[in-house]
């Protein structure tokens, strides 16, 4: 392994600094994690990506806000701005469970401590620098800030806040994938040389004090309107969703008292060369050597592990990941993925196994449209709900081809697939029959060669009616490739789990929907693991309908369990195998009338 010298790392501290022989920096980033100097953190990649462009940065890892605030002070001024980012995870998810319990363990810090983070960062950081520096630029991005680009429903505070500009201070916001915005807004500042913040940036929001909107904008009702009128906050976020997955979007306007927030359209899609940029910067994938003899809990889980693409076409409607990165898939060559698995060989510990080849959706590698012209005309969220479209390439031979030229190297005994599979996609016929059987093979290499033990899919409730407020496919797919996966063990002499994943409490889900749930997923033969209640997060279809009690694309209602006994008795239909719930089990059942799903479940007494 290569021996790290300090200076391999972006510099963290004045020390650090000076080690480089640097007396001033130009980026000073904030980040609410740990810093890992490895592609999956985006600090990190914020960071190096600066560096290759001749910037001096330095990050700022968990900085204390209780104290003096000698950690915001310890670097000085940046010439250009102070970039801030919540961290990897939303911050309030990292924090708090479901049922706003909160977490024993943040696991993008050191040993897992819960205390090393506020609640929301993103403000507490850039208040606290607005404060200290009120004459340099705050730019904020990350998950937690693009999420909350506009208005939107706090479920930790109860309550629909505004854009989080208006509640940070913070100068500009970059949405999504921040690489190519956060370039070009650095060359923009240093022609301009004195500390104005560019407007025009694509991917970009901002206050404007009052603006004219153009005949393309899409105006949104205002901030105030959504606080009266529940019915006019789900209609906002049709617009807000479909814009964030347009190919060529319009500029997205929403009045906020006397001001406006103003969202850019986002880039297009990243191309393969500059992905592939992305992941060739000098890590040294390692955390910080400030972190020596102390675990990083979301370092452990993917050291060993290769990202091949993003974003993800799915469009489920409890996901963030299409409002972050988008529904189009960005794929890395194939020699930049071998150049990367090349160097997780040479880590210290490395013993030949890979935990996971995948992204998003472990089986979306460089599919896309067909013809590209029909998808910078397409406004649908997802690209295979309510069916995939005709226009979608479901080509498997790509992906197997990385399979194959990962699993030849000799440092690799074996490689994993630890991402989520869609069988949607598996089970798709093509009218293309060299397509067809590319999924067949790519089925069985899966099952046969790619799995550790276990399987995880994710077909999230077994009520086609709830599937598909959910966007996910009918439950017969999923016991169809549940027979395929059980048929294909069975030919290779393998003894090998499919892990489901489920979710209880979403929109459209009664108590009698989980009751059937049990009962189907009994005859199965499952006793479910791997399971949670809905979590309100901002930026997705479920939380609008959750919240304002209609559906944002149809404005129709829309049930959903909102008390705590609502939601418990629901999740309570996961454990029906429990000898401590059988009791509560029956007592519920009795209560909505459903004798026939006790005697399913217990037998008939």
């Amino acid at each position: 392994m290569k021996e790290y010298k300090l200076t391999d790392w972006l510099p963290t501290t004045k020390k650090e600094m000076e080690l480089r022989g640097w007396d001033e920096l130009d980026v000073i980033l904030f980040s609410g994690d740990a810093y890992v100097d490895h592609p999956s953190f985006g600090a990190a990649v914020i960071g190096r990506l600066l560096e290759a462009e001749g910037l001096r940065v330095a990050i700022v890892p968990q900085p204390n806000w209780r104290d003096d605030l000698r950690d915001f002070k310890k670097l000085g001024r940046p010439r250009l701005f102070f970039g801030i980012s919540a961290g990897c995870m939303d911050s309030m998810v990292n924090k708090y469970t479901a049922n706003k319990r909160l977490r024993s363990e943040d696991a993008y810090t050191p040993d897992g401590r819960p205390d090393m983070r506020p609640e929301y960062p993103t403000i507490v950081y850039s208040k606290i620098l607005k404060e200290l520096y009120p004459d340099v630029p705050v730019v904020i991005g990350g998950i937690e800030a693009s999420l909350r680009r506009l208005t939107h429903y706090d479920y930790w505070q109860e309550k629909v806040q505004k854009s989080i500009l208006c509640d940070s201070g913070a100068d500009l916001l970059i949405y999504g994938m921040g690489e190519k915005p956060i370039v070009e807004l650095c060359k923009k500042m240093k022609e301009l040389a004195d500390g104005t913040i560019p407007t025009d940036i694509p991917q970009t929001a901002y206050i404007a004090p009052s603006i004219v909107a153009l005949p393309d904008d899409v105006v949104l009702h205002s901030h105030e309107t959504c606080l009266k009128e529940k019915k006019k906050q789900a209609a906002n976020f049709k617009h807000i969703e479909e814009e964030s997955n347009k190919y060529e979007a319009s500029r997205i306007l929403q009045a906020v008292g006397k001001e406006t927030i103003v969202v850019n359209p986002p880039y297009p899609p990243m191309s393969q060369a500059e992905l592939d940029r992305s992941y060739e910067f000098p890590y040294t994938r390692l955390p910080h050597p400030k972190y020596k003899n102390k675990r990083i809990p979301a370092y452990d889980m993917i050291k060993f592990s290769v990202n091949i693409h993003r974003g993800c076409f799915g469009g489920c409607a409890f996901c963030t990941i299409s409002a972050h990165q988008g529904k189009f898939i960005m794929s890395r060559s194939k020699e930049s993925i071998l150049k990367e698995v090349k160097a997780v060989a040479q880590l210290p510990d490395f013993k030949g196994y890979l935990s996971d080849l995948g992204g998003p959706s472990a089986n979306m590698y460089m599919m896309r449209g067909r013809d590209e012209a029909v998808c910078k005309k397409c406004k649908r969220p997802s690209c295979i709900h309510p069916k995939v479209c005709p226009n979608l390439n479901t080509d498997h031979r790509p992906l197997l081809d990385v399979y194959k030229a990962v699993d030849c190297l000799p440092e690799i005994k074996k490689s994993f697939i630890g991402s989520g599979v869609r069988y949607d996609l598996l089970l798709h016929r093509s009218k293309d029959d060299a397509i067809n059987k590319s999924t067949e093979k790519y089925t069985r290499e899966l099952i046969e060669h790619h799995v550790s033990g276990r399987l995880k899919v994710a077909p999230e409730h077994t009520s086609d009616r709830v599937l598909d407020v959910m966007r996910k496919p009918s439950f017969k797919q999923f016991e169809e490739f549940k027979r395929i996966f059980d048929r294909i063990n069975k030919e290779a002499g393998l003894r090998q789990q499919l892990i489901p994943y489920f979710i209880s409490s979403h929109p459209g889900c009664t108590e009698e929907d989980m009751a059937e749930l049990a009962v189907k997923t009994k005859q199965m033969d499952f006793h479910l693991e791997q399971v949670q209640d809905f979590t309100p997060t901002p930026m997705t279809v479920a939380t609008e309908a959750w919240y304002t009690g209609y559906h944002p694309y149809t404005l129709e209602p829309t049930f959903s369990a909102h008390s705590k006994k609502e939601k418990l008795a629901q999740r309570l239909f996961f454990f029906w195998y429990k000898p401590e719930e059988r009791k509560n089990i029956i007592n519920e059942l009795r209560r909505i009338g459903r004798q026939d799903l006790i005697d399913k479940l217990y037998g008939r007494r």
